[in-house]
């Protein structure tokens, strides 16, 4: 069978900035943001304890509330495009949600990125105004030097996902699945692609900064059904808003 694949043009705000950690090796560094990308050192995160968790250091934390009174317009033209295929490597419960290792190609300015996975949170870690959605999905790009670039996107209630109804049904309690074969992912993006843009960082340990994170606008259905059937398997398992401090919310108008 051959992979199917779809095209997504976005915009591309800023300028993709280079992920650092505070250790003084950089092998180091980039082991730990591969591991945390896998699951690996996320296998026993106790959400009900996330002020114990490792943190680097940084005031540029994930997630934030996207303050829609507080926006500014986006400016650059730089185009951004997704070309994710369809086949899953495997989809692996990792102890606190399920991640999905898919292979893909982003093009952000003439510069290089590959999907690497995406998982999957509920409640949601963004707050649109201060309010969760059911379910937020993060799909994971990083380019080869280490530069990371996550999109959001929002689950809302409605009617039935098929891509979504995929991952549920391919669920394997406390192991992996590699023969999860077909998944439609772009029955999980939103057709129109307007977004909210800002710097931050990953959600889970090492919380590491400079991650470029676009939240879409606009959610995605999913059904009454589908959403109790994540959350009785995967539930708060999102991290606290982080404060904004002084940085800038950027709104791309599609």
């Amino acid at each position: 069978m051959k992979k199917q694949q779809f095209i997504i043009p976005l915009v591309m705000a800023t300028s993709l900035s280079i992920i650092s950690g505070c250790q003084s090796s950089e092998e180091t560094t980039k082991t730990k943001a591969t591991s945390q990308q896998k699951g690996n050192n996320e296998d026993h995160l106790n959400y009900k304890k996330q002020n114990d968790w490792e943190f680097e250091t940084g005031d540029s934390q994930s997630p934030i509330n996207i303050d829609l009174d507080k926006l500014q317009a986006m400016s650059d033209s730089g185009k951004l495009v997704l070309n994710y295929q369809n086949s899953i490597l495997d989809e692996a419960d990792n102890g606190h949600s399920i991640q999905l290792e898919a292979k893909g190609t982003a093009n952000i300015n003439g510069r290089n990125f590959e999907l690497t996975q995406f998982h999957f949170h509920a409640k949601s870690e963004h707050t649109i105004n201060g309010k969760h959605y059911p379910i937020e999905a993060h799909f994971v790009n990083k380019a080869q030097d280490g530069r990371i670039a996550v999109i959001g996107v929002f689950f809302i209630e409605g009617e039935k996902n098929e891509g979504f109804q995929k991952v549920l049904d391919n669920i394997k309690k406390g192991a992996t699945n590699n023969s999860v074969g077909e998944i439609n992912i772009g029955s999980m993006m939103p057709l129109n692609k307007s977004y909210y843009h800002y710097l931050g960082s990953l959600t889970t340990p090492p919380l590491s900064e400079n991650v470029e994170w676009y939240v879409m606008k606009n959610p995605v259905e999913v059904s009454k059904e589908q959403i109790k059937a994540f959350t009785n398997n995967y539930n708060a398992n999102n991290r606290k808003v982080q404060p904004l401090n002084r940085r800038v919310i950027l709104e791309h108008k599609e």
